[in-house]
């Protein structure tokens, strides 16, 4: 089949296989946008005069045809395709005739890459927004659960002051909580139609870009068609960096589990169905997946940077550079989405051991306590922090439990204030599912 620049002469294998790169097998994550985005643009260029109703209707057949195909695994791209798009039109081309050759009319290969490709990050979002409140939500009610178990708080790695496994789980909740409210911001930024922006400058025929904004549930139009072309790469490192953000947390959930599910701790225990074993040690349950979080933490930072690497020195309108933004914009979005539910997951089938944690509970813990008491007996601090700290021998053992409850401004373990942080997800969640009914009904009228 011919490639859409095709004219009267044959790439040059090497040059081919250098350009098409993995295109041809990334893209099979694209034909579910692309055969949406087409198939407002072909209802456009219906209304404009362009196409036909019956040429309309015939594209939606084949659009769908191709669809079911997808679905079952059954639609190939092949390197002589290039991309996905070029198979997509010349099926459409082979099976339904004229209407295939007419559909790209008005748009460019990169004005059809950036819309595929900004609806699978809009569709995107809206998972990784709701695998984000799974997860702190999970956290806030286990934290409600564990508000009153004590837990050594650690400065330093060592033992520093009372606190709790719920202070613990909560403060990850409110982390994961912020990335949620920087998801719904760089939402809003790609709930934007750049269809319509052709090769970055536009063309000479009345495109309506309200028209497709609509047709695809896009909030509104994005206006400029040149800064659509520089938005490429941008609107996907956008992404990145906040996937970066939330595998940053993700990774230090994990350090922690990691060291406080050892032996020598044991504050948690970790299902031996989430630990894999050794290949010459028949005693070992190893938390291969927390340390892979860990190290896919490193990776998807990397994709943010290689993102934003290859598009920071580009001139304007569109360069063959940004073919290469694909590959680690998909794999990080992958990543990213499984890490939160290996950690959903974790938390969930994690056992809590409150005798372990009891445990650390030793007298020296309490030193700080201590100290404020002779304060509050007159003392100056530095008085009061260098009479305990030359007699922390002399220090008593305390009830861990009712030491917690001594804390009692909001954020702290006597009054963790959950409830301020559950009304805000909820408020964020509520809003995520209000956006993902406007694109479901967008896309179940469309098709």
């Amino acid at each position: 089949m011919s490639k859409i620049w095709a004219k009267n002469y044959e790439l040059n294998e090497l040059v081919e296989e250098f350009t098409v790169g993995n295109d041809y097998l990334l893209d099979q994550d694209l034909i579910v946008s692309d055969c949406l985005a087409s198939t407002a643009h072909g209802t456009m260029l219906t209304k404009i005069g362009i196409l036909t109703e019956e040429e309309l209707a015939s594209l939606k057949k084949g659009y769908s045809a191709i669809l079911e195909l997808h679905s079952k695994g059954e639609f190939p791209i092949l390197r002589s395709d290039e991309d996905g798009h070029t198979a997509i039109e010349n099926y459409l081309t082979e099976h339904i005739g004229e209407a295939g050759k007419k559909i790209h009319t008005g748009r460019s290969r990169n004005d059809q890459v950036i819309t595929a490709v900004r609806l699978y990050a809009r569709s995107y979002l809206l998972d990784f927004m709701k695998e984000l409140h799974a997860l702190a939500d999970r956290l806030f009610t286990l934290a409600e659960e564990h508000k009153n178990t004590p837990m050594p708080g650690r400065t330093h790695m060592q033992i520093a002051m009372p606190s709790s496994v719920g202070l613990w789980l909560a403060s990850w909740a409110e982390e994961l909580t912020d990335q949620f409210r920087l998801a719904q911001g760089i939402y809003e930024i790609i709930d934007q139609n750049p269809l319509g922006s052709a090769a970055s400058y536009g063309v000479p025929i009345p495109l309506d870009r309200q028209m497709t904004a609509d047709l695809m549930g896009f909030s509104r139009v994005q206006n400029n068609v040149l800064y659509v072309n520089n938005s490429r790469g941008r609107m996907e490192s956008l992404i990145l960096d906040l996937l970066d953000q939330t595998s940053l947390t993700l990774s230090k959930m994990a350090q922690d589990l990691i060291l406080f599910s050892l032996p020598e701790f044991g504050y948690f225990s970790l299902p031996r169905e989430l630990c894999s074993g050794s290949s010459i040690m028949p005693q070992k349950k190893n938390p291969d997946g927390l340390e892979l979080l860990r190290a896919k933490s490193g990776t998807i930072s990397a994709y943010a940077m290689q993102v934003k690497n290859i598009v920071r020195s580009l001139p304007s309108g569109y360069n063959r550079d940004y073919q290469d933004t694909k590959e680690p914009f998909l794999k990080g979005c992958r990543q990213a989405l499984i890490s939160l539910k290996i950690m959903d997951l974790t938390i969930e089938k994690m056992t809590v051991n409150r005798e372990s944690l009891e445990k650390g509970f030793t007298a020296d813990i309490y030193a700080t306590d201590y100290a404020l008491e002779l304060v509050a007996d007159g003392a100056s601090f530095r008085d009061a922090y260098r009479e305990v700290g030359l007699n922390l021998d002399k220090l008593d053992s305390r009830n861990a439990e009712e030491s917690l409850k001594t804390r009692t401004y909001p954020g702290t373990t006597g009054n963790l204030n959950l409830a301020v942080g559950r009304e805000t997800l909820a408020s964020l969640e509520k809003e995520r599912a209000a956006a993902e009914k406007i694109v479901n009904d967008a896309f179940g009228k469309l098709l």
